[in-house]
């Protein structure tokens, strides 16, 4: 698995994870729960991982709905 998204915001890794689902690329949602435990303060960010093969076609995605990638 590749990063291709990492976010403190909710609404933003909803939206990217949306329209990925929408090109039928299948990615994954990491560090959730590491989030959760800091009290939704926003400390430690989520990322959101592509197989590495669907990593060019969804970076365009994001790019070209103009995604904040947080990197």
């Amino acid at each position: 698995m590749k990063e291709l998204l990492r976010s403190t915001d909710p609404t933003v890794l909803a939206f990217a994870s949306a329209l990925l689902e929408g090109e039928d690329i299948d990615c994954f949602h990491v560090d959730v729960n590491m989030s959760v435990l800091t009290g939704g303060i926003g400390a430690i960010p989520q990322r959101l991982l592509v197989h590495p093969d669907d990593y060019d076609p969804a970076l365009k995605v994001l790019l070209d709905n103009q995604i904040p990638l947080g990197r």
